[in-house]
């Protein structure tokens, strides 16, 4: 479907992009995006890929705004604080741009659910808060044959990368996996939460935009996508870098001799 005035008015300060233009743009019209969690992560990409014009953005979430969220999951408000996150982030990009279409799914990612909802979507944005979910997801993905954007936040820092291990290099290596940069899930309690460490909210911001820029550059095919390649923040030191990953040919999931061939592994 053709962009429509209204349309074009709103995105002209992409359309004069020579990267993006209006070839660029109604890819992104076109586009269908899941987004796990609608959290600190998940509040700035659904916010930034609304407002450039995402067609299809789905958001699944079982959980329910609370006001210790409010600190930092700026999707959310204070009036809305005892809804579905699903709820309250399908009404904030209702309001920021009527023309994206929402799906909710208020549930939690299982593994009976996930390559379900995954296979319905062309890309999807990792926001999740915990180890099981991120593994669930980056082996989902692969099944489907998904590209993943992951993110992922500490108290003053976060990192941002790009998943594609069913594509291939130009030497004929697959893309690296997520188990290609962390192999199996770390033991429960080794990893503390935000609710136990603490977190400075602007960095979900920080990273989250960071996540978004790389949905909308791999949905446009801008820029030097950031596959096979993790990028580090730290906001203490005001500092930055990117770091090479590569394909581990021992790891279980994309290796040579892979032993996770569906999700039966996952809880």
């Amino acid at each position: 479907m053709a962009l429509s005035d209204k349309e074009l008015e709103r995105y002209a300060r992409h359309i004069i992009l020579h990267e993006i233009g209006g070839a660029g743009q109604q890819r992104l019209k076109e586009a269908r995006v899941l987004v796990i969690g609608a959290g600190g992560l998940g509040a700035p990409v659904l916010m930034y890929l609304a407002a450039a014009g995402v067609g299809t953005l789905g958001i699944i979430d079982d959980d329910v705004v609370s006001l210790s969220n409010l600190q930092r999951q700026i999707i959310h408000t204070t009036p809305r604080v005892g809804d579905r996150k699903t709820d309250s982030a399908a009404a904030m990009i209702g309001d920021i741009n009527p023309h994206v279409t929402v799906e909710t799914w208020p549930e939690r990612l299982t593994a009976d659910n996930a390559i379900d909802i995954m296979g319905r979507y062309d890309l999807v944005a990792d926001g999740c808060d915990n180890f099981a979910t991120r593994f669930l997801v980056s082996d989902a993905c692969y099944l489907v044959e998904k590209t993943l954007v992951s993110a992922a936040v500490g108290q003053f820092d976060g990192q941002v990368a790009t998943f594609k291990p069913h594509e291939t290099l130009p030497d004929g290596t697959p893309y690296p996996s997520y188990r290609c940069l962390h192999e199996e899930t770390p033991p429960e309690g080794s990893v503390l939460s935000c609710a136990e460490v603490g977190i400075i909210g602007a960095i979900t911001g920080i990273i989250g935009s960071i996540q978004a820029m790389e949905i909308i550059k791999e949905i446009t095919n801008v820029g030097e996508t950031l596959a096979g390649r993790i990028l580090m923040y730290d906001a203490l030191a005001a500092r930055s870098y990117t770091a090479k990953l590569n394909w581990r040919a021992d790891n279980p999931l994309t290796g040579r001799h892979p032993t996770i061939t569906d999700l039966s592994g996952h809880l």
